[in-house]
């Protein structure tokens, strides 16, 4: 996006700034709603400018505090380049007026990003309707279930679709809003920005670190107790024949009951349990990968930087430094 244009006589014209539209909703939550505008707002050499709009002017009310006082109502989306949506709780679909100004928005051109649950808003204008979009984790399942013609990709900080981009929660807006300046004004700019932010330029991995998996299943069953015993025992040689015979159970009676209880054949539930170990030994003790990887039953370093980054999307010793106790 050039800051100017040239015409004439190789006479320099200022562009009109790129117009950025804020759109706060009863509920919104407050880090999502300040990341544009901070991310955007005034700053020597900026393109941009940031409006704030709301469906009805007046106060509205942020999730757990305070009210802000929003006089621009969606007229502003009329001519916006680029309208933010942060997320909001509860995530409700957008109303009919709201869907509309979004959709002729969007029609015209104009740049539709959200971060965290406002992906839900998006989703319910129709604008994701066989796209690939994210939202936070612990949300992804419920958008899935609420707009199934939306293909989430929960384990990533951001989507990038061209003119619709969505974020994962909260933190991850600050990385979708340095992309978007990158793209837009190129990576030096946008790693003075991540500068001035205190932040980092592009981190690694996506937010499938930050997921907590929980390793007893939801489901239950009777194999309940065999897969407590496990946990107790990931540091062993565990395999499927060492599993049905403490079940008592033949082979093929236990893979079937593991996956009706599970969703996940023995072996591929007892890797995602000890990768869950490692983590949380990642997490709280200072023991060399050598040992992490032997006590939670990974065997070899190189087994464990396998399989963690396979399942994470980062090596081990990247977890470690972003838990960092220190």
């Amino acid at each position: 996006m050039p800051a100017v244009v040239r015409t004439g006589a190789d006479a320099p014209v200022p562009r009109p700034p790129h117009h950025v539209v804020v759109l706060a909703q009863p509920g919104f939550l407050a880090l999502d709603f300040g990341i544009p505008i901070q991310a955007f707002g005034d700053w020597e050499g900026s393109p941009y400018r940031v409006t704030v709009c709301t469906e009805h002017p007046g106060p509205v009310p942020l999730h757990g505090g305070p009210s802000l006082l929003v006089d621009r109502g969606l007229d502003a989306l009329a001519d916006a380049d680029t309208i933010v949506v942060p997320g909001l709780v509860p995530p409700d679909p957008p109303s009919p007026r709201l869907r509309t100004a979004l959709a002729e928005a969007a029609a015209r051109g104009a740049r539709m990003v959200s971060i965290c649950t406002g992906a839900f808003v998006l989703a319910g204008a129709g604008l994701l309707d066989g796209r690939r979009a994210t939202t936070h984790w612990q949300r992804a399942a419920e958008l899935a279930h609420r707009y199934p013609s939306v293909r989430i990709e929960p384990q990533v900080l951001y989507v990038d679709e061209g003119n619709v981009l969505t974020s994962a929660g909260v933190a991850a807006g600050i990385d979708l809003c340095l992309h978007i300046i990158r793209a837009d004004l190129g990576a030096t700019i946008a790693n003075q920005r991540a500068r001035a932010l205190v932040a980092a330029p592009h981190r690694a991995g996506g937010q499938a670190q930050y997921i907590a998996h929980p390793t007893p299943p939801e489901r239950g069953g009777g194999l309940d107790e065999l897969r407590a015993w496990a946990l107790r025992h990931l540091d062993e040689p565990l395999t499927v024949d060492v599993l049905a015979r403490r079940a008592r159970l033949s082979r093929r009676t236990l893979i079937r009951r593991f996956h009706e209880e599970t969703g996940l054949p023995p072996m591929q539930w007892l890797s995602d349990a000890r990768v869950d170990r490692a983590r949380e030994l990642l997490e709280d003790s200072d023991l060399s990968m050598a040992a992490v990887a032997r006590r939670s039953g990974l065997g070899t370093p190189a087994n464990l930087r396998t399989l963690f980054k396979r399942r994470l999307g980062v090596p081990p010793s990247a977890y470690r430094a972003t838990f960092d106790r220190a």
